[in-house]
C-alpha cells in the first residue's frame, strides 16, 4: 500500500495507484528551480486504477505557523493553487521526455496519457475557531473559486479534509 507523508499527513493508497512526491523529484529540483523562473510544485502525483491523472495539493493550517510562504491567506490560496497545477502540468511534458530519473519519467508519461485529469486541494484547518487561530477559509468558497479557474483542467476540482474526503479513492491520517 503506498503511504506518502506530505507535511504530517499520511496519504494512504490502495496497491494499484501509482503515487509520486512531485515537488521532490530530481527533474524539478535540479532542472526547473535553477532556471529562475518561481515555477511551482503541487505535492503529489497520482494515476488511478482508472488511468486518471490526479494532481494534489495540500495545505495544513492547523498548525501555528503564520506566514509561510506555502500557506497563502484565504483570498489568495485559489490563484496559488492554480498556478501551482499550470506549472506542474508543463513540467510534466517535459519530463516525460528528458528525465533521467526513470521512475519520474515514467510517471509523468503515465501522466500526460492519463484518461482525465483531476484536481484535489486537501484543505486541513482547525475543526473550530478559537481565540488563537480561526478557521477562515470557506471550503465552498475555495472550492467555487478553483472550479473557476481550472475548469480546462479539470470542471470537477475536490476540496477535501480528513473529515470529508469527497470522491478521493485514499485515506490521509496523522500518524
Amino acid at each position: 500500500m503506498p503511504r506518502v507523508n506530505v507535511d504530517g499527513l499520511i496519504f494512504e493508497f490502495h496497491d494499484i495507484w501509482t503515487v509520486s512526491k512531485y515537488d521532490e523529484w530530481r527533474f524539478y529540483r535540479d532542472r526547473l528551480i535553477p532556471t529562475g523562473n518561481d515555477l511551482k510544485a503541487v505535492d503529489l502525483l497520482a494515476i488511478g486504477p482508472d488511468r486518471a491523472g490526479w494532481l494534489i495539493e495540500v495545505k495544513d493550517y492547523t498548525k501555528m505557523e503564520i506566514g509561510r510562504e506555502d500557506r497563502p491567506p484565504a483570498s489568495d490560496l485559489a490563484r496559488f493553487v492554480a498556478r501551482k497545477i499550470f506549472d506542474t502540468l508543463a513540467a510534466i511534458l517535459l519530463a516525460s521526455m528528458s528525465a533521467s530519473d526513470g521512475r519520474e519519467k515514467s510517471v509523468a508519461l503515465s501522466m500526460t496519457n492519463a484518461t482525465r485529469l483531476r484536481v484535489v486541494l486537501h484543505l486541513e484547518q482547525p475543526a473550530r475557531k478559537s481565540s488563537v487561530w480561526s478557521r477562515t477559509i470557506d471550503p465552498a468558497n475555495i472550492h467555487q473559486k478553483l472550479r473557476r479557474l481550472l475548469k480546462p483542467v479539470d470542471p470537477r476540482v475536490i476540496v477535501a479534509s480528513m473529515r470529508q474526503m469527497g470522491r478521493c479513492d485514499w485515506d490521509v491520517v496523522r500518524p
